[in-house]
């Protein structure tokens, strides 16, 4: 099973800092060992940034730090089967400002393929350059974004962006399940355009949560309790806020497993909310 992390925080300055605080409590990788098609998605203002790293890569939390600042990323790390080029195939995918993550899988997809794209624009389409589940998941997300006439408002709502994922997701498990599919898809999808996050749980792989608020510490940045307010960055840690989305944890404690057929939606402010199961 592929490896999911995403964050949004409040200070674009200091996620490297949050990445450290999560070590030891997150896992980059799953059951199946070491990942082969590794990326994450970061943002530098106006841009939207991609990584991919080499198949041997030693992944740890803090590596994954953006060089820019950024207030959102978005990491996935999964083993493709033979054949499938990690160039074409990494995840996250990209649009415009929109990442996408998906983890699990949609079960006959190979028979549902055509059938799902007859769905897509053609000029989302387009863009779909993989042979993934995945990639196809994304462009029926963004179908629905457009139709809404607001993908690319920064001022969305992260409610409206959470119940299209968990419609994406729900209206692919049942086209699997409507193909005869033995066993349920696993449609855990996460997606951030840079100012809010979004993850919906779909098929029983679990996905869990937690928020990270202001301390007075950082081993990154040498800040120790009792240090003056005057000392620069101490008082941005103290104000510091960040919601994190997980697949995979080390140690649980703290965090909040998303309920099955529950959609997490994150604001801009971090607030948080959870949609319930669509019917």
């Amino acid at each position: 099973m592929s490896v999911a992390l995403a964050v949004l925080t409040s200070d674009p300055n200091l996620v490297r800092c949050e990445l450290h605080r999560l070590e030891g409590q997150v896992a980059l990788q799953g059951e199946e060992g070491r990942s082969n098609a590794v990326g994450i998605g970061a943002y530098a203002q106006d841009d939207v940034l991609l990584r991919r790293f080499p198949r041997d890569a030693d992944l740890t939390l803090e590596s994954l730090a953006s060089p820019h600042e950024t207030e959102a990323l978005l990491f996935h790390g999964r083993r493709l089967p033979v054949g499938l080029s990690p160039e074409e195939n990494t995840q996250p995918f990209r649009s415009r400002r929109w990442l996408f993550a998906h983890q699990g899988r949609i079960e006959d997809f190979a028979s549902l393929r055509a059938g799902l794209l007859d769905e897509v624009p053609d000029f989302l389409k387009r863009q779909i350059r993989g042979e993934t589940d995945s990639e196809v998941a994304f462009a029926l997300f963004l179908k629905r974004l457009w139709e809404t006439g607001h993908g690319d408002d920064p001022r969305l709502p992260a409610e409206v962006a959470g119940r299209l994922l968990a419609e994406t997701a729900m209206s692919l498990s049942r086209a699997s399940a409507r193909a005869g599919a033995a066993r349920t898809s696993t449609v855990n999808l996460l997606a951030t355009n840079g100012y809010m996050l979004v993850a919906t749980r779909l098929g029983g792989q679990p996905l869990y949560y937690t928020r990270l608020e202001g301390t007075d510490s950082c081993e990154v940045c040498g800040l120790t309790p009792g240090m003056p307010d005057t000392r620069p960055g101490v008082m941005a840690h103290r104000r510091r806020r960040s919601v994190v989305v997980a697949s995979h944890l080390k140690r649980p404690v703290g965090w909040v497993e998303l309920a099955e057929g529950t959609t997490l939606t994150v604001e801009a402010d971090l607030q948080v909310r959870h949609l319930p199961s669509t019917p």
